[in-house]
């Protein structure tokens, strides 16, 4: 999310495959067993969708408290589906005359296909929690969130089913050699037995109790602390006059404005919400210093804001239980069972190239700092206390604007949220070939979100042919509202797959695909800064993944990939938004229509580096505390969160003025869910991957050169976890990742 990204995880790690294209395929084996269950039902979430163009969810019908009664049916059926393939005749799988595509079929294509049900329910259950959380929602959410970790811990404790699993596995490396089954038959058996073994598909009967209560308990207290930020997120705001809001450029006042409309405030009145969006706006242009200070307050302390509402010990907790998990493993602390299964393979190789930025980052942002206390002796100025966090962002914007005669703000009229989305899709269809149309008969679950079929040309088509055909549903959720948790995040409703049950309908092989953003709603246009492009860049990334996967088994597609490698289908898409190519054609003045004139285009670029090692300073000490934290062998009784922070930070050499982008207490993606838990760091992981690939682009001259992006396509977008993620990148680079171009980028070694 990022700030954040979430995708259906079925085995609470995120792993991915792909195959060669090829039709989508029925099996001779059926495994669910909902359906009779589900159609004619009263409940929505039960009932058949096929109904609803391209069976999308009914948006329109769908309420807080079909939940929990679609969930009772879906994990029974969900259970069933699984105890049928533990059932399978073992006799049929020692048979050697049976044909190897049958025993995998009759396993793994079936536990592939297992739980259909289940798993729409809850892709559903996953974006109302993220995107439309209301107080009823909620209530659901705290309901469900122990339960839903019981039935997936059931889902690995089938009696018969790991066994069969096991055999099956010890079969690939001989099908494999023999023809029988095809690399990505081989690598889902691997990656199966792997999240079997995980969660703890080899303990004993009394350690599988312990472990399946653990998970329980992490769920409810991760839902306790993502509702805790939520709720903060929602209650606090700051009123102004419009004359408080001196310094800030007129989208800004006009957000402000909007939100206290939204919030039901006087005739005069402008709230700052704590929302990123608004917040890192008004702390760069407010001239106030007591305001900016307040709501930097406020924003750095979320999660702790309130006494009833203290994230900080729920973090403990949550610390505590992840150490006995990782115990349970063999492993000492939760960082080394986490890094077990990623790219960096141990935490000492994602602390290597952290520190190796460190150092580099810390000069930077020193100069950076000397820069700003320099201007302010040349204007007569002294801040009391010197630069402090709430000051950094506004006379960051002061010496950009004195030193490189740009001011970011001159961007904004040609950054308008129409203009970048339609920036956006130009850049995909450039590159991957897809066109996106706008399906104004749809009906989301919120009036702000709009849904778009993604078609490309046919494959067979002829050459001079208009043909096209159906690669995606896309629902594009952009403004930020009151229960929609912060951050933004690519989420999935339906996975891609060709591994269909019988009689399903071919729709259910395409995948329906959302990005969520939280820009400010601007009263009539909504202007964005060029960060929040980056991010609608950056989830677009991460929707190509979903979008463009052509892997046969859905427990391998789409962004089901190790974690460190996840994030560079994302970074890499941001690349193209800085391009003058791009800048040219799609940045107009939103009142005007006048293309972004050169001369601000260039002063764009002299300035864009400017202020890289704040920004680098605020995400690494995020990334180290992170592993340095999750790196403990015991959290005491007396193990006190927010000085472990305060000490650690001290002991790196944290520069003066800068605080962590996401201090414990509101730090999601560590303690909303484990998936990013000891993984923080695949960021900067990815950014040596992504820099490298988009230098690929670079070197052909032509950024949207056809046959760059087309093995772009094949090897970093389309494979999921079919391949080894190394691999894959060798396959597209002819060679391992080399770190030089990200320092470069990020301005960290000279270019």
């Amino acid at each position: 999310k990022i700030e954040d990204i979430e995708t259906r995880d079925r085995t609470m790690t995120l792993s991915t495959v792909a195959t060669p294209a090829d039709e989508v395929t029925h099996s001779t084996t059926k495994t669910s067993t909902f359906n009779a269950a589900a159609v004619d039902s009263d409940n929505p979430l039960l009932r058949s969708w096929s109904d609803q163009p391209f069976h999308l969810p009914p948006f329109k019908h769908i309420r807080p408290e079909h939940f929990v009664p679609a969930f009772e049916v879906a994990m029974a059926a969900h259970l069933a589906d699984l105890e049928t393939i533990a059932s399978t005749p073992i006799d049929i799988i020692d048979d050697e005359s049976s044909c190897g595509d049958d025993i995998f079929d009759s396993i793994l294509g079936a536990y592939d296909r297992a739980g259909t049900l289940f798993w729409k329910v809850e892709a559903v259950y996953d974006n109302y929690t993220g995107s439309l959380n209301t107080p009823d929602m909620q209530e659901v959410q705290t309901k469900m969130a122990p339960i839903l970790s019981r039935h997936n811990s059931k889902t690995y404790d089938v009696p018969g089913l790991f066994e069969k699993i096991e055999i099956v596995y010890g079969m690939r490396e001989e099908k494999l050699k023999s023809g029988e089954w095809n690399a990505e038959q081989a690598r889902l058996a691997d990656r199966v037995h792997i999240d079997f073994v995980k969660m703890g598909a080899t303990f004993d009967a009394v350690t599988k109790i312990e472990y399946a209560d653990i998970q329980a308990e992490l769920a409810s207290l991760e839902t306790k602390f993502m509702q805790n930020v939520l709720k903060d997120e929602e209650e606090w705001e700051l009123v102004l006059a419009e004359g408080d809001m001196e310094g800030c450029p007129s989208d800004v006042i006009a957000a402000a404005r909007q939100a206290a409309i939204d919030r039901k405030k006087g005739p005069g009145d402008h709230v700052i919400t704590l929302g990123r969006s608004m917040v890192e706006p008004f702390l760069s242009y407010a001239s106030r210093r007591d305001l900016r200070e307040k709501v930097f307050d406020a924003f750095s302390r979320r999660g702790e804001l309130s006494a009833e509402r203290d994230n900080s010990k729920i973090a403990v907790d949550i610390l505590r239980l992840r150490k006995r998990q990782a115990n349970l493993h063999n492993k000492t602390s939760f960082a080394d069972y986490q890094f077990e299964d990623t790219m960096a393979q141990s935490p000492e190789n994602g602390m290597k190239l952290l520190d190796d930025v460190w150092g580099k980052a810390k000069d930077a942002a020193n100069r950076e700092r000397e820069m700003m206390e320099s201007f302010l002796s040349e204007k007569g100025e002294e801040l009391e206390g010197g630069v402090q966090p709430w000051d950094w962002r506004y006379y960051a914007e002061q010496v950009r604007q004195a030193k490189f005669n740009f001011d970011e703000n001159e961007m904004k009229p040609y950054f308008s949220l129409d203009a970048v989305t339609k920036a956006v899709f130009d850049v995909s269809n450039k590159l991957y070939g897809l066109k996106y149309l706008l399906r104004e008969d749809i009906e989301a679950y919120h009036p702000d979100v709009n849904v778009y079929e993604v078609r490309e040309a046919k494959k067979d088509a002829a050459a001079d042919s208009d043909e096209d055909e159906l690669v995606a549903i896309f629902l594009h959720d952009n403004f930020a509202r009151p229960y929609k948790s912060s951050g933004a995040w690519m989420s999935e409703y339906r996975t891609q797959t060709r591994n269909l049950a019988p009689e399903t309908d071919a729709i259910e092989a395409i995948p329906i695909v959302s990005n969520n953003n939280n820009f400010s709603k601007g009263s009539e246009n909504t202007l964005l800064s060029f960060d929040d492009g980056v991010t609608l860049f950056h989830e677009m990334g991460h929707g190509h993944h979903g979008m463009l996967s052509d892997c046969h088994y859905e427990y391998l597609a789409s962004t089901n990939v190790l974690k460190d490698f996840v994030e560079l289908p994302s970074q890499l898409m941001e690349h193209w938004l800085s391009e003058p190519v791009v800048l040219k054609k799609h940045a107009k003045h939103y009142q005007t229509g006048e293309v972004v004139p050169d001369d601000l285009i260039e002063r764009f670029k002299a300035a864009e580096l400017f202020n890289e090692g704040f920004a680098t300073i605020e995400y690494t000490s995020c990334a180290l505390l992170d592993i340095a934290l999750h790196s403990l062998s015991e959290y005491g009784d007396d193990f006190d969160l927010s000085k472990f922070e305060k000490d650690y930070l001290e002991e790196i050499g944290m520069p003066q003025g800068i605080i962590m982008r996401h201090r414990p207490s509101h730090f999601l993606h560590l303690f909303a869910s484990s998936s990013y838990a000891s993984g923080y760091y695949v960021y900067m992981w990815a950014q040596v991957l992504d820099n490298d690939v988009f230098a690929a682009f670079e070197e052909t001259g032509d950024v949207f050169d056809p046959q760059t992006a087309q093995r772009c396509r094949e090897c970093i977008y389309s494979k999921g976890n079919t391949v080894a993620p190394q691999e894959l990148f060798r396959k597209f680079r002819g060679r391992d990742p080399d770190a030089t171009f990200m320092l470069k980028n990020r301005g960290l070694i000279p270019k």
